[in-house]
């Protein structure tokens, strides 16, 4: 690929460079050359998503000086939308769908302060059944 830029910065044009390899039997494809041109660079939602990743780490952990030991602050428990707020201080571009890769990647979730799924709702009237065994609940 080096030999094809090369010859490329002599004025060479790709097409004509990949066709005189082939006789030569070496197989690559103008194609194949500008696939490899386009993945060098990283794209810009991998950037972002690497600038979000650091954020959130540099919010959600931190080294203690004496022993060195690294450990969560309390805005890790913080959730999505919380996690949001606090990025976009840093960063203004922060998206959402960015945050939420970036804390799967960090194995991160937040609290929730709700007391849990309710599976028995009980009936409109409010009575309860009536004790069918006669049991003695006094003491």
């Amino acid at each position: 690929m080096r030999f094809i830029e090369d010859m490329r910065d002599q004025g060479y044009a790709v097409e004509s460079v990949c066709r005189v390899l082939r006789e030569q039997g070496c197989q690559i494809a103008a194609r194949t050359y500008r696939a490899w041109i386009t993945r060098q660079a990283p794209s810009r939602r991998t950037v972002g998503d690497a600038f979000v990743i650091d954020a959130i780490r540099s919010i959600v952990w931190t080294t203690d000086e004496d022993t060195g030991s690294v450990r969560m602050t309390p805005e890790g428990l913080y959730g999505r939308r919380k996690m949001l707020v606090e990025v976009r201080k840093t960063y203004p571009w922060a998206t959402p769908g960015s945050v939420d890769r970036a804390m799967k990647s960090l194995g991160l979730n937040g609290v929730r302060r709700s007391k849990g799924v309710r599976t028995t709702i009980p009936a409109a009237d409010g009575v309860r059944a009536g004790d069918l065994l006669n049991r003695d609940w006094d003491c």
